[in-house]
Parts: C-alpha cells; sequence; structure tokens
C-alpha cells in the first residue's frame, strides 16, 4: 500500500508546486490535498495518514492545532512543518509539536523531498548515503570514534563528509535537520574553495578551519584531506572562552580520522594550482597582456523561475521517468547551484551576464 501523504496550505500554488516535486521522486504515493485545517481533518477521518505536511499559519485553526488533532487519530504520523515566519519563538513551538522538518518559504525542494523520504522510511534518491564496501569499512572503524569525541566534547552532532556531500558517519542530528541537504552543499562550496586556496599557497598538508557562531547552533568545519572534511555542531562551541579548545581537540580528532582512512588506503594529496599552466618552450611568450572586457555600468536582474514554471518542469521530468541516479544528479546539480548563489537579489554573476549577451565577448 502506498503511503499517503496529505498536503496543508490556503495557498493552491504551494500544493500544485509540492505535488508535482513528489511526483517526481518516483516512489508511489498516495497524495491528498486540503486548503484548511478543517478540511484536513475531515480527509483524516476518512483515510490512514502516514505524513502530514502543513502550513504554520492557516485560515481558522493553525497548523500546531491541526497536527494535535490528527495526531489524536494517527498518533503515528509524521510531521513536515512550512512557515513564512521566521520569528523564533514559532520555529521553537514547532519543533516542540515533533516535527521532523520545518521550512521556510520559498521551501527548498531538493530538502523536503529528502526529508519526505527519510520520514517514509522511503529509498533515498535526493540525498542517498554511501552504500560501497569501502564506506562500510569506513563506518564500521570510523563511528566508535566520533561518537565518543561527540560525547567527550558535549557536542549536537559531528559529521564525517565526503568531497561529494555524502554523509559517511554520523554521530548525533543537527538542531534542524531539515535544512540538511542545503547546509551540506554549501559547505562543500566552502571545501572546494578552500583547497583551492590551499593549492596556491602551496600548502603541503590542510590546515585550515572554518567557525560560525551563534544561530541555532554553532557549527566548525575542517578539512581531514582532500576527499574528506568534519563538520562539528553544539551550543557553546565557539564562544570567545572555548573555541580555541574546541579547535584543538577538532584537530586532534581530524588526525585521527585521517590515520584511519590511510590505513583503509583512502589518501589525498594536494595537486599543483589548475591556474597555473607552463608554457611550452617552443611557443613565444606573449608580449602583451590579455585585453579583460569591460564591465557595463548596469547588470538588468533576472527574476528566478515562477511556481507555474517550476511546476511545468517538474511535470516534464515526470514525462522522462527519470532513473534514480539522474536523479539524485539533478538534485545534486541544483543544490550545489543554489548554494553559490548571490545573496544580494539585485546581483548576477559575471558568467552570467556573458551568457545573457550583457557582456561583450573576450577577444
Amino acid at each position: 500500500m502506498a503511503p499517503s501523504i496529505l498536503l496543508v496550505d490556503d495557498q493552491r500554488d504551494i500544493l500544485r508546486l509540492l505535488r508535482s516535486a513528489l511526483n517526481t521522486i518516483g516512489h508511489e504515493l498516495d497524495i491528498i490535498e486540503a486548503p484548511s485545517g478543517e478540511e484536513a481533518m475531515l480527509e483524516a477521518s476518512r483515510r490512514h495518514i502516514d505524513l502530514l505536511v502543513v502550513d504554520y499559519l492557516l485560515p481558522g485553526m493553525n497548523g500546531i492545532e491541526l497536527v494535535h488533532k490528527i495526531r489524536g487519530r494517527h498518533p503515528e504520523v509524521k510531521v513536515i512543518l512550512v512557515s513564512g515566519m521566521s520569528d523564533r519563538k514559532a520555529r521553537d513551538e514547532m519543533i516542540n509539536a515533533g516535527a521532523v522538518a520545518m521550512f521556510d518559504k520559498p521551501i527548498p525542494l531538493a530538502d523536503f523531498l529528502d526529508s519526505v523520504e527519510r520520514s517514509l522510511g522511503l529509498v533515498r534518491t535526493i540525498f542517498p548515503p554511501e552504500t560501497s564496501e569501502k564506506s562500510a569499512r569506513q563506518q564500521s572503524r570510523l563511528s566508535d570514534l566520533l561518537a565518543n569525541f561527540r560525547q567527550d566534547i558535549k557536542a549536537q552532532a559531528v559529521f564525517l563528509l565526503s568531497d561529494r556531500g555524502r554523509v559517511l558517519v554520523r554521530a548525533g542530528e543537527l538542531y534542524d535537520s531539515s535544512m540538511e541537504v542545503s547546509l551540506i552543499s554549501a559547505l562543500m562550496a566552502i571545501f572546494s574553495a578552500g583547497l583551492k586556496v590551499s593549492k596556491f599557497i602551496h600548502q603541503d598538508q590542510l590546515e585550515s578551519f572554518y567557525v560560525f557562531n551563534g544561530g541555532d547552533q554553532d557549527l566548525l568545519f575542517i578539512p581531514v584531506n582532500p576527499m574528506y572534511a568534519l563538520l562539528l555542531a553544539g551550543k557553546g562551541l565557539a564562544d570567545r572562552g572555548t573555541v580555541l579548545d574546541t579547535v584543538q581537540s577538532l584537530l586532534a580528532v581530524r588526525d585521527e580520522v585521517d590515520k584511519s582512512l590511510r590505513n583503509l588506503g583512502v589518501t589525498g594529496q594536494l595537486s599543483a594550482p589548475e591556474a597555473q599552466v607552463s608554457t611550452p618552450a617552443s611557443a613565444p611568450a606573449p608580449t602583451t597582456p590579455a585585453k579583460l572586457p569591460e564591465r557595463p555600468e548596469t547588470i538588468q536582474y533576472v527574476e528566478p523561475p515562477t511556481i507555474a514554471e517550476m511546476e511545468n518542469l517538474f511535470k516534464q521530468a515526470k514525462k522522462k521517468k527519470m532513473k534514480t541516479g539522474e536523479l539524485d544528479a539533478f538534485w545534486g546539480e541544483a543544490a550545489a547551484k543554489h548554494s553559490n548563489a548571490p545573496t544580494n537579489p539585485d546581483v548576477i554573476s559575471y558568467d552570467q551576464a556573458r551568457q545573457l549577451g550583457l557582456m561583450p565577448d573576450d577577444e
């Protein structure tokens, strides 16, 4: 019997978008829509509900009240909450309601679909875990090391990540696992940029770390080697009085992890910088520097795709009947693309401007 998902939102376009996204992941699902809490209660009285996806703000009863009422009929129902609010009190209320995931609007669809698969126990196609034999050996030797380190340092979670953004080993969970896909994608962009910097300054060993203090929890991110990195998350780990001790402890466990990986035959070495290209002896040396195209004074902002346009893309994807590997590549590429998007909505990248014909061609 197909798992049943009840989508509740008073915005019809959001319901259509979520349904279209769910139809792309290749799992057989029974999807029900309701524009209000009262209609959702009626649907829940007619059938079994496995997953409730509900907006926090609804006409009539709010999303939290609806969760409690439906749990009275279906105690095992999983809940994903959606909200257009950034209020900390509202977020804490949603966490206390026992939601498996929470998303702010606009909903990051890759994270949403991954949360659906995880909460329903489906085969994960959006963000699949490592399943190779090598990965299994690594997990068996490294999981105890990270679990003990997490307990000693009183952290909330420790992840060992591969350079492809896969969670190889985890101990604990993030404060809000809803955004795990997007967070790791953004960290991988930092990881890749850090490797390039290390190459340009000719580091023999990776000696860098990244600290994010405040917010839901502190994050410390450190490369192990060019193929793996460690993520540490928890409260108070990066306070001024503790951050140096935390970094020293993380560096120590980094060395232990690197040693274990080397024992398993997993090594990584920094190569020469990609930008340094030697000129053959027979080639004449350039006499003048290459002329760079002038930057325009203004660049027009390109509006992001509308919900209707995204819904049409999902319909096309469904018609193509993409395989699991293709879906994984699609969502991985989308997450990586949007993790590098400009934070200023009035700015586009130099490459985007060139593609739009706003820049002169290179000489």
